[in-house]
């Protein structure tokens, strides 16, 4: 079980999102509220906040990529078996409605052979407070043997 795993079962969602800002700041700028946390699936949400807004009102393109690479790389990292690493390389992103609303990222990677090195595509879609699918991403993972 992965390091990150661990704290998160012992800290609870709302503590997990703030360690996380600290340990990486950059994710403090959309306060991730982590909802559902276990390998092959994470949650999070961010508020619709001015912060994060756009000059039309919604939310900004890199709120909604900082969101999905949030969720893809937790779910990559404790998805993984030990042994392995990973960096992010590429990801590919759709933005298919304006974001209005507050949202919730889905990273699931149940389908995923997470034993094989190289590249993985790690889906994250973003859905609005309706459930519409505003926002749909693909995230190349780099996964290596650890050395």
């Amino acid at each position: 079980m992965s390091i990150a795993y661990e704290t998160y079962k012992s800290v609870g969602n709302e503590k997990y999102g703030k360690l996380v800002c600290e340990l990486a700041p950059y994710f403090s700028t959309i306060d991730p509220q982590f909802v559902d946390m276990r390998p092959g699936y994470v949650e999070v949400c961010i508020k619709n906040r001015k912060e994060i807004q756009n000059h039309l009102g919604s939310i900004h393109a890199a709120a909604m990529c900082n969101v999905a690479e949030l969720a893809g790389g937790m779910l990559t990292e404790i998805s993984l078996p030990e042994g392995k690493r990973w960096i992010p390389s590429a990801m590919n992103v759709q933005y298919l409605a304006k974001a209005k609303t507050d949202l919730k990222a889905i990273a699931e990677g149940s389908g995923i052979d997470w034993t094989t090195p190289g590249r993985l595509t790690i889906p994250v879609d973003l859905y609005d407070t309706d459930g519409n699918k505003v926002f749909a991403a693909q995230i190349i993972m780099n996964i290596k043997d650890s050395k």
